[in-house]
């Protein structure tokens, strides 16, 4: 695991520092060069990862909460299939949040999140949460203004309020057993507008693409100002952001793989301990069964 290590170093947004993106390369591989050294490393960094959620699920004290933010065609949905393609289904949630619903509303932004939190022993993973409150609906105050909130809520250091909302909650989740852990799959604008066309040239494809993603490309360096503030005030100790390049699908599976295994490899997860009378149950079942014959 010392390679997985070296990772989550190299990728996190340090807590306590003023985070820019232009320090982070959207098409750094760190040591692995090709896409096939990247697939055979992934496939074994999955059946790890399969025997630690096995654990997780057996030992029923801690939970993992998985959020991934990022512009448009970045990956996240391939990422989360290949990624989590070993995972026993049993234990793992995968929740895509849109737009909110007329009943998500009239509740805070945090509602919503709060109903799709995993139960102990499971991996809970959203795409896209509660941050799109400090990301779409900073670089578009139409989407604040229209919000159910009192006018005297809309105002002021609302930003710096959300931030500490969410390390607040955060905090309170990593209190009571959930490991909270960020990804930002960090694509160039060249990489989205090549992999936008692909989406429009390609006809099985093309159901990926909306016309909005094309308009949103043109709020690109207000979404970049956003991402960086919502790094700086939100990477903690307790709930870090990893910044993960997007660029090479391949490594960036790579890197996520590796960070949720290291994550819970250091939680020393255990199948639980039967007790001595659990023992002599089990051993007075299984000469039952033996007795029972074919």
């Amino acid at each position: 695991m010392k390679d997985a290590k070296y990772l989550m170093q190299r990728l996190v947004a340090k807590p306590g520092k003023k985070i820019s993106l232009k320090d982070h390369d959207t098409a750094w591989t760190g040591k692995v060069k090709d896409k096939r050294a990247a697939g055979t490393l992934l496939e074994r960094g999955v059946r790890e990862l399969a025997k630690l959620q096995d654990r997780l699920y057996a030992q029923d004290s801690y939970a993992l909460l998985v959020v991934f933010q990022a512009m448009d065609a970045a990956g996240k949905d391939g990422t989360i299939r290949h990624v989590m393609s070993g995972i026993n289904p049993q234990g793992c949630q995968v929740f895509s949040f849109k737009a909110p619903s007329a009943e998500e509303g009239d509740h805070d932004y945090l509602w919503r999140s709060v109903k799709a939190l995993p139960e102990r022993g499971r991996i809970g993973i959203h795409n896209r949460s509660y941050y799109e409150e400090v990301l779409i609906a900073r670089v578009h105050p139409e989407i604040l203004e229209a919000q159910q909130l009192p006018p005297e809520d809309k105002k002021g250091d609302i930003w710096e309020r959300r931030f500490q909302a969410i390390n607040n909650f955060e905090q309170h989740l990593v209190d009571n057993g959930t490991r909270v852990l960020k990804f930002y799959l960090h694509v160039s604008k060249k990489e989205q507008k090549r992999r936008f066309l692909e989406r429009l040239e390609q006809p099985d494809k093309n159901w990926k693409f909306s016309i909005n993603d094309a308009k949103e490309r043109t709020f690109w360096k207000d979404y970049m100002r956003a991402y960086e503030e919502m790094f700086t005030h939100t990477s903690t100790k307790a709930a870090p952001w990893y910044i993960i390049p997007a660029d090479n699908k391949w490594f960036m599976r790579l890197a996520v793989a590796a960070v949720v295994a290291q994550t819970l490899e250091d939680l020393d997860l255990h199948y639980p301990v039967v007790s001595k009378e659990k023992k002599i149950e089990l051993e007075q079942a299984r000469q039952t069964l033996i007795a029972e014959g074919d």
